[in-house]
């Protein structure tokens, strides 16, 4: 192994549920910036993984431990199939944010399983997880953990913006790095592509189809979360309130709530990018061709679409890059963001047991 690199494994779940990323990911030491995506994949879920993490927000909190380890079980084994693609037995460690099931900061409660000891175990490798409690605890809203990424390895661009479960978007503003989460994404449209016998709205072939609805346009646009000021984040809870109450209230068909949520999506993304600004887009969602163009075509800005492994694992990579932070006792997590009392670093370390 080159002694100049550090080699780690970052691994994602999105709220989406389209299954988990890993990505094997190289750094050069002491230049971060020098990072390679070596190797990288998506495991799909299994319809009863995605049917027990989609109702998990109901359980005791006795079954939530419970799930937390089996969980692990699964994301450790699912890991060690990875490496045994990879022909390695040994990275410098594992960065895992598990999959979020409660995050409600103003209640001071955020809630990601997949627990760390079992992973730990599982894979006899060294374990960082837990990114967002620490967050938090200082008074800050746990999310979003990305942008320090953006600041240190995409630097070059003006806004970074994350298509996922979520639209979360970053950037620098008097100095400060900003960012905060948007609004729904892929939770909503998925949901809905589900209804119509289909995994996901395949490049936006159902929005461009379907009715617009003025109306219920106007009605999601309305909603008191676009009206807030940042520091603030999103949570599935929150879409299950506000969002999905209005869109099943509305009896449309589930064409017409796609293309209408859609333009929803890229209005609400072109109130916050300003205009001829360079920036990269990343996540499932871009490849959604309708939403690309409407957000173009809805505001003047210069969308750079990199790689596929980019596009589609950034953030399993920042994951890494979060963990090699925690690790040195770097700051992860930028106040500015948060709105915690401090910069600080988050995230817990696990070593196998012996």
């Amino acid at each position: 192994m080159n002694k100049n690199k550090i080699f780690a494994i970052g691994v994602m779940s999105g709220t989406s549920l389209d299954g988990i990323d890993l990505a094997l990911v190289s750094f050069e030491k002491g230049n971060y910036q020098n990072f390679e995506i070596v190797f990288a994949e998506t495991i799909s879920y299994t319809i009863q993984w995605k049917n027990t993490l989609r109702n998990a927000i109901r359980l005791s909190a006795v079954d939530l431990k419970e799930l937390s380890i089996n969980y692990g079980k699964f994301l450790g084994d699912s890991i060690n199939q990875f490496m045994t693609k990879l022909n390695t037995k040994k990275v410098d460690f594992i960065a895992s944010h598990g999959h979020t099931i409660l995050h409600e900061p103003a209640k001071g409660i955020t809630l990601q399983i997949g627990d760390g000891q079992t992973i730990a175990n599982k894979t006899h490798q060294k374990v960082v997880c837990d990114f967002r409690t620490q967050d938090v605890q200082l008074g800050g809203q746990g999310a979003p953990l990305v942008p320090i990424g953006d600041e240190l390895l995409f630097s070059d661009y003006e806004y970074c913006i994350n298509l996922g479960g979520f639209a979360n978007i970053s950037f620098k503003e008097n100095g400060q790095r900003i960012a905060f989460d948007i609004c729904p994404v892929n939770v909503v449209l998925n949901f809905y592509a589900n209804q119509l016998g289909l995994e996901y709205d395949a490049n936006g072939a159902i929005a461009t189809s379907g009715m617009f609805h003025e109306s219920l346009f106007h009605q999601l646009n309305s909603l008191d979360y676009f009206y807030q000021n940042p520091p603030k984040s999103l949570g599935v809870e929150w879409v299950q309130k506000e969002v999905f109450s209005m869109l099943e209230a509305s009896n449309l068909a589930p064409s017409t709530i796609i293309r209408t949520y859609t333009d929803h999506i890229a209005w609400q993304i072109s109130n916050v990018i300003s205009e001829n600004k360079k920036v990269l887009c990343t996540g499932g969602g871009t490849y959604n061709r309708y939403l690309i163009e409407k957000m173009a075509s809805t505001k003047k800005m210069e969308l750079i679409i990199p790689d596929k492994n980019l596009i589609e694992f950034k953030e399993a990579l920042i994951f890494a890059f979060l963990g090699l932070l925690r690790i040195d006792n770097q700051t992860n997590c930028l106040r500015s963001v948060t709105g915690a009392k401090k910069d600080h670093s988050s995230g817990k370390i696990f070593y196998k047991n012996l």
